[in-house]
C-alpha cells in the first residue's frame, strides 16, 4: 500500500480557520483547503482500499437515484466495489468508504487534518471525540439522497465538482423530531423528501480546493457535477453531540409510552436532565 505522506504545510489556511470560527458549530459554510493530490486518495488507491475494507465499511449503488429514496428501494449497481471505483467515470454510480481510520495510514492522514482544527473546535464544543473519515467517489450526475449525520463534519472536495444542498439543523420543517428519534434508535440516515423543501436550501458549490463545514444533524443532499468526484469527509463527535443523540433516544422511549416530547434544545443549551436520565436507564438496562 502507498505510504502515508506526512503533511508538511497546513492544509487549512488561516482564512479557512477564521471562517470556520465564525460558523462552528451551528452553521454550514464554505472553507478552503490545500490538500491537493495525495497518493492515498487516487482512484487506484481507493479501489484497493475498498477491496480490503470489511463489507460493513463499504456502501455503493447506482448514482442516478431520486433525492428522496427509501433505503430498501436503493438498487445494486451489479459491480464489485473495486470495479465501481475504477470505472467511476462511466458506470453512473456512487460509493462511500467508511471509517477509513481503521487503516493506519488513513488514520494518520485523518488525525493530521483534525489536529489543524483543534484550536477552533475545543473552545466551543470541547474535546474532539471519535474521529472518523469517509471517502465519497461519485460518477457524473450522481445524487447522494436527502439525509442527516450525527457528526461534526468537514468535507474536502478533491476532484470534480458538486453542490451541497443544506437545511438548518433542528428545524422540524425539514426533519421532524420523530425522524430524529427514529435515527437515534437505530434507523437509517435517509429522510423523507418533499420538493417544497428546495426553497429553504443553502447551496454550497464545491470545486477542488473547497471544503464545506456541516453542522451535526443538518439535513442535506449532494448533486455531483458533470465529471467524476472524489471527496474526503473528516468528522468528529463532541460531548454535546452525544448528549443530543441521547436526548432524542430518550424522547423515543417517552413516545413509546404515549407522550409527545418536545424537540431537544440545540447548542449551546443542553438537555442535561433528559440525557443524564437516559444514561442511568441504560446502565440499569431498562432501555435498549
Amino acid at each position: 500500500m502507498t505510504a502515508h505522506q506526512p503533511i508538511v504545510a497546513p492544509v487549512f489556511p488561516d482564512e479557512a480557520l477564521a471562517a470556520m470560527a465564525a460558523l462552528y458549530p451551528v452553521k454550514a459554510g464554505r472553507l478552503g483547503h490545500s490538500l491537493g493530490d495525495h497518493p492515498l486518495l487516487t482512484l487506484e488507491a481507493l479501489a484497493t482500499l475498498g477491496e480490503r475494507l470489511p463489507a460493513a465499511q463499504v456502501e455503493y449503488n447506482p448514482g442516478d437515484i431520486p433525492i428522496g429514496i427509501r433505503p430498501e428501494d436503493i438498487p445494486s449497481n451489479g459491480l464489485s466495489i473495486g470495479e465501481t471505483i475504477r470505472t467511476i467515470d462511466a458506470n453512473r454510480s456512487w460509493a462511500v468508504l467508511k471509517n477509513i481510520e481503521s487503516e493506519p495510514k488513513y488514520r494518520a492522514l485523518l488525525m493530521d487534518l483534525l489536529s489543524e482544527l483543534e484550536a477552533v473546535v475545543a473552545p466551543r464544543t470541547g474535546a474532539m471525540l471519535t474521529p472518523q473519515g469517509f471517502i465519497f467517489i461519485s460518477s457524473p450526475g450522481s445524487i447522494t439522497p436527502f439525509h442527516f449525520d450525527p457528526e461534526h463534519n468537514i468535507l474536502l472536495q478533491l476532484r470534480g465538482m458538486k453542490v451541497m444542498h443544506v437545511w438548518p439543523a433542528g428545524d422540524e420543517r425539514f426533519a421532524s423530531r420523530v425522524e430524529h428519534e427514529r435515527y437515534h434508535t437505530g434507523g437509517h440516515r435517509n429522510l423523507p423528501w418533499d420538493d417544497a423543501f428546495r426553497d429553504g436550501a443553502q447551496q454550497v458549490p464545491l470545486a477542488p480546493g473547497d471544503a464545506v463545514l456541516m453542522p451535526v444533524m443538518a439535513p442535506h443532499f449532494v448533486a455531483n457535477g458533470d465529471a467524476p468526484s472524489i471527496s474526503l469527509s473528516i468528522t468528529w463527535r463532541s460531548e454535546w453531540s452525544y448528549r443530543e443523540s441521547e436526548a432524542h433516544a430518550a424522547n423515543a422511549a417517552l413516545r413509546r409510552l404515549g407522550f409527545d416530547p418536545a424537540m431537544p434544545p440545540r447548542w449551546p443549551r443542553h438537555a442535561r436532565a433528559k440525557t443524564l436520565g437516559w444514561r442511568v436507564l441504560r446502565r440499569l438496562r431498562l432501555v435498549a
